[in-house]
C-alpha cells in the first residue's frame, strides 16, 4: 500500500509520534507513488483510445442484455447502470445476495444518495468485462429478483 494506514504501539511511541511527525499525520499531499501513477495513467490515455470505446461499448452491452432481461434499467447517457429497486431494505439484500451468491459485488445506492422510494443498484461495467461476465451478471440478477419478488419491466424506466 501506498496511502492511508494506522499506528499501533505504546501510548508513549503514539504521542512522539504525534508530537514529532506531524507531517506523517497531517499532510493533505498526495504521495509521488499515487501521482506517479495518475501521471502515467493519463499519459496512457492521451493516446490511447480503446478504454474509452471498449469502457461504452460494455455499458451499452450491460443495458441491452439487462433490458431484454426485462430488468429495470432506469435510462441514462453515461457509463453507470442504474437498476431501480424502489426499497432500501431489498436493495441491500439484492448487494448482499450478489456478493455472497455469486461474486459479484454491486453498490447499493439508498437515500440520502437518491430520494427515497427510487433506491437502485449501480452498475459500472469495465473496459474489461467480457461478454461471458455480462451474461453471467444478467443471470445473477435474474436469481436475485425473483427470490426478493421485485418486479420485471417490459421496456427501460426513465432516469431522474
Amino acid at each position: 500500500g501506498c496511502l492511508g494506514g494506522y499506528i499501533a504501539g505504546k501510548a508513549e511511541v503514539i504521542d512522539a509520534v504525534r508530537s514529532y511527525a506531524p507531517g506523517f499525520i497531517f499532510t493533505t499531499a498526495l504521495p509521488p507513488p499515487i501521482c506517479s501513477a495518475a501521471t502515467a495513467a493519463i499519459r496512457h490515455l492521451k493516446s490511447s483510445s480503446w478504454e474509452r470505446e471498449r469502457h461504452q461499448d460494455r455499458a451499452a452491452r450491460v443495458k441491452s442484455i439487462l433490458n431484454a432481461a426485462g430488468l429495470p434499467v432506469m435510462a441514462n447517457d453515461t457509463h453507470i447502470v442504474p437498476l431501480f429497486v424502489g426499497d432500501p431494505e431489498k436493495c441491500k439484500q439484492a448487494s448482499d445476495l450478489l456478493l455472497e451468491e455469486h461474486g459479484i459485488y454491486i453498490q447499493p445506492i439508498n437515500y440520502p444518495t437518491v430520494a427515497k422510494g427510487t433506491e437502485r443498484l449501480r452498475i459500472t461495467p469495465s473496459p474489461y468485462h467480457d461478454d461471458g461476465l455480462i451474461d453471467r451478471l444478467a443471470e445473477a440478477l435474474l436469481q436475485v429478483w425473483e427470490r426478493l419478488g421485485l418486479a420485471l419491466h417490459k421496456k427501460p424506466l426513465a432516469a431522474e
